[in-house]
C-alpha cells in the first residue's frame, strides 16, 4: 500500500491504469514485443491507441527505476522522446503504457545480420535518425528545468515510428542533476561498451551521454555493434578499431560495406565520424554540449577537429572531473570502455 501511494501524490503525472485495463488492452499479454530493461514489453490497444506495455519482471525489481520513469518522462514533452502515456502500480504488479513504434528498436536496423532480411537503410535516413537522437538529448540535458542525464543511450533504446523518426526511450536508469550542480555521483549503472571512462571516478554529468552518443554515431555509420565477439580479436571493439583507422588515415574501412548509397556518401559519413569522435573524447570536458551536436548536424556550425585521436582509457586517469570520490568496488577500465 505504501508503494501504491508514493504514486498518489505525484504532481502532473500519466494516467493511472488498473491491470485489470492492462490484461483487456494486450489481450493477456499476448503479442510480445521484446524485452526491455527489467521487463517485457507487450502490444496492445487502448481507446482508438495502439500502446506498449512495458510489464517489469517481478516485484522488487527495478522499483527505483519504475519510479525514475514515472517522475522523468511523465512530465515532459518532446518529438524525439517516447511518450509515457500511464503506468500501473497495483499491488506487486508495475506496468509502464507508451505510444507504440512501429518500427521498433534502432538495433533491429542498422546491425546488418543474415537473419535480418531488412535492406540496409540509405545515408539520408542513418543522418535523420541521428539527428533525432541529438535532439532528444538536447532537450533533457539543456530544456528541461533539471539536467536529465539518461544514462543508458544504446540503440535498443532509441524507437523508431513508421517514417523512421527516433526517438529516446527507457528512463529507468536517468538521474535528475540539478542546474546549479556540476556533477552528480551515482551508482554504476548503464550498459557495457557505451559507458563513458569518468564512470571510473563515479563522477558523473550528462556529458557521460554524449560519449555513449559517439559510440551509437559509429554503429549507424559502420552498421555493426560496438562489441562483436564474432569478429577477428582485433576488430571486436569497434571504438577501438576507430582509434587505429583515424591514426592510419583509413576512417573509410568503417563506413557500412553492406549498403551501396553509404558507400557513395564516404565523404558526408567520414564528416560524421568527426562529429562522433568529438563525443568520444576521453576528458568529458572536451565533449560537445548536445546543443552543439544538433548545430554541427544541421549545418550551422562545424565540429571540433582539435581533439585527441584516443577515445579508449586504458589506465584510470583524469576525465575531466573534480573532486575525490571514493568508489567501494570501482570497475576495470576495460569493463567501462571495452577491451583493447
Amino acid at each position: 500500500m505504501e508503494e501504491e501511494e508514493e504514486f498518489g501524490e505525484l504532481e502532473g503525472t500519466p494516467m493511472r491504469f488498473t491491470f485489470q485495463q492492462l490484461r483487456a488492452a494486450t489481450e493477456q499479454f499476448a503479442d510480445k514485443l521484446g524485452e526491455g530493461g527489467f521487463g517485457s514489453v507487450f502490444k496492445g490497444q487502448f481507446g482508438g491507441e495502439r500502446i506498449a506495455v512495458k510489464r517489469l519482471d517481478r516485484t522488487g525489481q527495478g522499483k527505483r527505476e519504475f519510479s525514475a520513469e514515472v517522475q522523468t518522462i511523465g512530465g515532459i514533452h518532446h518529438i524525439n522522446l517516447v511518450r509515457l502515456i500511464g503506468f500501473c502500480a497495483e499491488k506487486s504488479h508495475r506496468l509502464l503504457i507508451y505510444e507504440y513504434m512501429p518500427k521498433g528498436s534502432l538495433d533491429r536496423w542498422i546491425y546488418c545480420r543474415h537473419d535480418n532480411d531488412a535492406s540496409p537503410l540509405d545515408w539520408s535516413t542513418r543522418c535523420k535518425i541521428i539527428t533525432h537522437i541529438a535532439k532528444g538529448l538536447s532537450y533533457l540535458h539543456e530544456e528541461c528545468t533539471k539536467r536529465i542525464a539518461h544514462l543508458d543511450i544504446k540503440p535498443q533504446n532509441i524507437l523508431l515510428d513508421d517514417d523512421f523518426n527516433a526517438k529516446l526511450s527507457d528512463f529507468g536508469l536517468c538521474k535528475l542533476i540539478d542546474r546549479d550542480m556540476s556533477q552528480v555521483v551515482t551508482r554504476m549503472r548503464g550498459t557495457p561498451g557505451y559507458l563513458a571512462p569518468e564512470w571510473l571516478t563515479s563522477q558523473i554529468t550528462e556529458k557521460a551521454d554524449i560519449y555513449s552518443f559517439g559510440v551509437v554515431v559509429m554503429e549507424i555509420i559502420s552498421g555493426r555493434k560496438n562489441l562483436d565477439t564474432s569478429r577477428s580479436e582485433e576488430s571486436i571493439h569497434l571504438i577501438s578499431l576507430l582509434e587505429e583507422k583515424v591514426n592510419s588515415d583509413r576512417l573509410v574501412d568503417l563506413i557500412d560495406n553492406n549498403s551501396n548509397d553509404m558507400q557513395a556518401h564516404k565523404q558526408d559519413a567520414i564528416q560524421m565520424m568527426m562529429l562522433a569522435m568529438w563525443c568520444l573524447q576521453i576528458d568529458c570536458k572536451k565533449r560537445p554540449k548536445m546543443s552543439e551536436v544538433v548545430n554541427v548536424l544541421e549545418g550551422v556550425m562545424t565540429a571540433d577537429l582539435n581533439i585527441e585521436h584516443n577515445f579508449v582509457v586504458t589506465t584510470p586517469a583524469n576525465f575531466g572531473s573534480t573532486g575525490n570520490v571514493s568508489s567501494s568496488a570501482p570497475p576495470l577500465a576495460s569493463d567501462v570502455s571495452g577491451p583493447r
